[in-house]
């Protein structure tokens, strides 16, 4: 059976693991003070453009400006006046000083600032809606068949304003074009909220903070296969059912329940361990070989080493 584990018993950190059986294949973790600002989305204002890198750097608040890269940069930031003949010059679709919403694309890394973009993106319980991108959109590849035919005629049924794109999640498998009109007008609601923020203050602030731990697994994980959400803290296991409420998901409402084994809830079921491997530099292979990951500020670069792995009679076997 599959599971939702949810530890919560040290206010150091929060983790989210998703198992089956016993085996651990997805985590989440997150740590008081350190919370995960990407998909946020803040008023920022542009401080600098540098046409050598086709790019602009946004100040939105934080310590180090952000990057904002020509290709993110949505046409309605263009001038009125602006008529496009093949590739714009960045220098003459934005300005110093000029506003824009963004939403965090890559967080911060090392010296280097965060990633951004003016496409933004609004996630919800089966429908992912792009305001400003009409070319986005969609169906999620993972669905194939006779389920990507019916979300088709369920997607040709949805009122979404010219302008707007929208890519159907996995999680919307299923689900009739009522549900996911709702979830659809959930979206934008949202997005006109974002809007009529961004009108009554001046830049640089937050105007959306992306979803805790707790709802963004909820909002990504949940689909009918997790037989069980385990929590083994009573306070989080209100605040989880409140969260489902929230989302619109009670027919997951039965399966929240409250662990209280002796036991610590991940090494009841075996996933200490895995956690701690994931998290090695060195990931030793059934072959005798091993993977070393190293990051560094620029790339995250993968080293594998055959060792003694030598099994095949040639080296593309090896």
């Amino acid at each position: 059976m599959k599971r939702m584990l949810i530890n919560a018993t040290q206010q150091e950190e929060l983790r989210v693991a998703l198992v089956d059986g016993q085996r651990l294949y997805d985590l989440d973790i997150e740590s008081p003070g350190h919370e995960q600002k990407k998909a946020n989305i803040y008023k920022g204002k542009i401080t600098r453009i540098e046409p050598s890198l086709e790019a602009a750097f946004v100040d939105y608040g934080a310590e180090r400006h952000g990057f904002l890269p020509l290709k993110e940069i949505s046409r309605e930031y263009f001038p009125s006046s602006y008529n496009a003949h093949g590739r714009p010059n960045i220098k003459d679709v934005l300005r110093e000083g000029q506003e824009v919403i963004v939403q965090i694309d890559k967080e911060e890394r090392g010296n280097k600032g965060a990633a951004l973009t003016t496409f933004i993106s609004l996630a919800g319980s089966y429908l992912v809606l792009m305001p400003n991108n009409p070319r986005a959109g969609g169906i999620s590849r993972r669905i194939e068949g006779d389920d990507r035919t019916e979300l088709k005629e369920a997607l040709s049924a949805l009122e979404l304003p010219e302008g707007m794109g929208l890519i159907v999640r996995t999680a919307g498998v299923g689900k009739s074009a009522e549900s996911l009109q709702w979830d659809l007008s959930f979206r934008l609601k949202h997005w006109e909220a974002i809007k009529k923020a961004a009108e009554n203050r001046p830049a640089p602030f937050l105007i959306h903070q992306e979803s805790n731990v707790i709802v963004r697994a909820f909002r990504d994980y949940l689909r009918q296969d997790i037989g069980e959400i385990l929590i083994d803290n009573p306070k989080v296991l209100e605040l989880a059912r409140q969260h489902i409420a929230a989302l619109g998901r009670p027919d997951f409402s039965s399966k929240i329940k409250l662990y209280t084994g002796e036991i610590p809830l991940f090494s009841h079921y075996q996933i200490e361990s895995q956690i701690e491997s994931a998290f090695q530099r060195e990931v030793r292979l059934p072959s005798g070989g091993s993977i070393v990951i190293d990051s560094t500020e620029a790339l995250t670069a993968i080293d594998i080493n055959s060792a003694r792995a030598t099994r095949g009679g040639d080296i593309e076997e090896t």
